[in-house]
């Protein structure tokens, strides 16, 4: 056993032997904050032997919990397409996309969900694709969007409702000539908060074995295994005033890990896994930041703007979460969150919101204003005749003049309190369209003279984590321009915190630079990384492990395509080989390692990907194309045109593909229809140089 193996163990014995001992002693002091500073240690679900048991076993024992709980956001936020589970409405289905111009429309047919994607030309319809949704995900308080599974692997559909104003429009992120249709991946970061912990295909980017029904129990609380076989045994805990270390009550966690468990999926920003780690391995009561440091952009003079999952960020930025926190830190009770302001102060996770009285937002304030609140208001809704205000710890002011707008004229009506109205409005997200939803950052209504000053970019900023290192930090701004902005100077910012100036720097800052250069098209600097690190001490001892997160892979098919684009194929096929062994289950991989074969000169290899790509993914649309290439260079004229028309039918604008074709009718002296062709590709592609020679060269020959 080594020296982590046996440390590990001790820890073990330790945590077991607390649990055991306060099952019998009854006269334990109760637990203090300061004994929660070791929580993270002693709860026995951390263990790698505890497993998940499923919301159906936990049930046997919490009934009453699970009946409210499922009619929670979380409990509602994943499930099969039904029409018990769908929100949508259906009488005015259809939305147009101009970028693309395209229409989609959502239907029943039986029991299926489906959508159909098609194309005008005046009346006619000259395109039409129809798919079937497998799953809705959302409580539908705010959306439905809509899932595809294909042979295991989960995308993103092109069309979401959005229940606030009852109407279709594109999902997030598809909008303003983004649109990526039926292919945009869910990878697990995503499933991982719309959802419970699915059964992920290691390998892959997207594919699942299977896929819960929905938030669970054990996000919050934990693997059960342990819990239920000390129950089942008769074990028994005095919850009053012990903690029960078997699993995790949120409820009694410090502040602190209270807010990481609920920062896991309430800041969702750009998430940046440590070392090692995958978005399966934090649990509820460890520390966030061992595991995931998660990065926003931060503006001077945007105070009003935020991103949907930003609750915590925001809560953490208010007097009211400060000032609290302070006190909370000196606080003796075995539920440390009552003595200061955190998520379940307002919000009761066994409780959907839309169940919850207002009152309780409201008293969530009394908490710590009381009398001294000074009573205002300006929204009409909150005033009712005749009504006593039970509380008489809120006093009406006298009305001010009307150019006060915090104050109104109640005559003899009574005023009922709303301070979530004024302190935390509700407004539009900077990330989702279409939806309106209260700002966490409790503080006084700013001015419209605020809300004009220029904002000025100041930086990404870990929000969990005070002081990350520079590698994670040079992620945070790749990452940050690869999925979310394409500003260069987050490359910039990268590129000066990866400094190498030394073999050390190098072996640690390897992947991240393969992936900064990448992105900026410097193959050449890639190669030179590599040769400096040497090619054969890469692929043996250092890109050699598989992971939730591909990194190894992603950094071999990253150095393969810079040989193959500098046109180092022997180079390229080494490399690429490598991050299919690594990533088996990533269709795009097979895919260039194919076409690195095929300028080899290699079919019989180069099919063979091909054809596992497509076994994999039959709607891959690149490796269509690419099989449909290979056939039609080997003679095969059939296939090939098969191969084209059922891409087509998928995607009748992929110029790839439509460039293919257009050879293939010129192969075929079809002259005509190869120019309607080109010209179609032009008309969506002025820019297409390619589509442009061919038809000058067309033209030509009928002159």
């Amino acid at each position: 056993m080594n020296f982590r193996s046996r440390y590990t163990a001790l820890i073990f014995i330790a945590a077991l032997f607390f649990v055991l001992y306060n099952c019998s002693n009854p006269s334990s002091p109760k637990a203090s904050v300061s004994d929660k500073k070791e929580d993270s240690l002693l709860y026995l679900n951390h263990s790698d032997t505890a497993r998940y048991v499923g919301i159906n076993t936990c049930r046997l024992c919490h009934q009453s919990i699970y009946n409210s709980f499922i009619k929670t956001g979380m409990g509602k936020s994943f499930d099969e397409a039904t029409q018990q589970k769908t929100s949508a409405q259906f009488r005015h289905s259809v939305l147009y996309d101009k970028h693309s111009d395209f229409y989609y429309k959502a239907f029943w047919d039986k029991d299926a969900l489906k959508f159909m994607e098609y194309r005008l030309e005046g009346k006619d319809t000259v395109y039409k694709r129809i798919e079937r949704v497998d799953y809705i995900v959302g409580s539908g308080q705010h959306t439905n969007s809509h899932i595809q599974n294909v042979n295991g692997y989960f995308n993103q559909m092109p069309m979401t409702f959005y229940t606030q104003k009852g109407e279709w429009h594109l999902p997030p992120g598809f909008e303003e000539g983004h649109n990526t249709r039926f292919s945009r991946k869910i990878g697990l970061e995503c499933m991982s908060c719309h959802n419970s912990y699915p059964d992920f295909v290691m390998g892959s980017e997207n594919k699942y074995n299977s896929v819960p029904q929905g938030i669970n129990c054990e996000r919050c609380h934990g693997p059960g295994s342990i819990h239920v076989q000390q129950r089942s045994t008769g074990t028994k805990i005095d919850t009053s005033n012990y903690i029960d270390y078997s699993i995790v009550n949120p409820a009694k966690l410090s502040v602190d890990l209270q807010f990481d468990l609920c920062q896991r999926c309430h800041l969702q920003g750009n998430a940046v896994l440590k070392e090692g780690k995958s978005f399966y391995d934090f649990k509820p009561g460890m520390k966030l930041s061992d595991y995931i440091s998660v990065f926003l952009p931060k503006y001077k003079h945007a105070d009003e703007e935020f991103i949907m999952a930003s609750h915590a960020d925001r809560l953490k930025q208010s007097q009211c979460f400060i000032q609290s926190y302070e006190k909370a830190q000196k606080s003796k009770s075995l539920k440390p969150y009552k003595d200061a302001l955190t998520c379940v102060s307002c919000h009761n996770p066994h409780v959907s919101v839309r169940e919850t009285n207002k009152e309780v937002f409201n008293d969530a304030c009394r908490n710590c204003h009381g009398k001294s609140v000074a009573l205002t208001c300006s929204e009409p809704g909150v005033i009712k005749a005749n009504h006593k205000i039970q509380d008489s710890k809120f006093k009406v002011q006298s009305p001010k003049p009307e150019t006060d707008n915090h104050h109104i004229s109640i005559s003899s009506h009574q005023l009922i309190p709303n301070c979530v109205s004024c302190h935390m409005p509700k407004s539009g997200s900077i990330d989702i369209p279409h939806v309106t939803v209260h700002d966490h950052y409790i503080r006084k209504p700013i001015t419209q003279k605020e809300k004009e000053k220029i904002k000025e970019f100041i930086g990404l900023f870990s929000i969990n984590e005070k002081n990350p290192d520079n590698l994670t930090k040079a992620m945070a701004y790749i990452n940050q321009y690869e999925k979310f902005e394409l500003k260069p100077f987050y490359l910039d910012s990268a590129e000066k915190l990866l400094s190498i100036k030394n073999n050390t720097d190098l072996n640690k800052n390897i992947e991240a630079l393969v992936q900064l250069y990448f992105i900026k098209g410097n193959y050449t600097k890639i190669i030179e990384l590599v040769n400096k690190y040497n090619a054969d001490e890469l692929l043996s001892k250092r890109l050699n492990k598989q992971s939730y997160s591909n990194q190894h892979a992603w950094a071999c098919y990253r150095i393969g395509d810079s040989y193959y684009n500098t046109g180092q194929t022997d180079h390229a096929i080494r490399f690429l080989e490598q991050a299919n062994k690594l990533a088996p289950y990533h269709p795009e991989f097979k895919d260039k390692l194919a076409n690195a074969y095929a300028d080899k000169g290699n079919m019989v290899l180069a099919r063979k990907y091909y054809e596992e790509a497509l076994k994999e993914n039959p709607k891959f649309i690149t490796a269509i194309a690419d099989l449909g290439f290979l056939n039609l260079m080997e003679g095969n004229i059939p296939e090939a045109e098969r191969l084209y028309n059922y891409g087509l039918s998928l995607d009748p604008d992929f110029e790839p593909l439509l460039l293919n074709k257009a050879g293939l009718l010129n192969y075929k002296k079809d002259f005509k229809s190869a120019k309607i062709i080109l010209n179609h590709i032009l008309k969506r592609n002025p820019n297409n140089l390619q589509a442009k020679q061919i038809l000058d060269q067309l033209k030509a020959m009928s002159l």
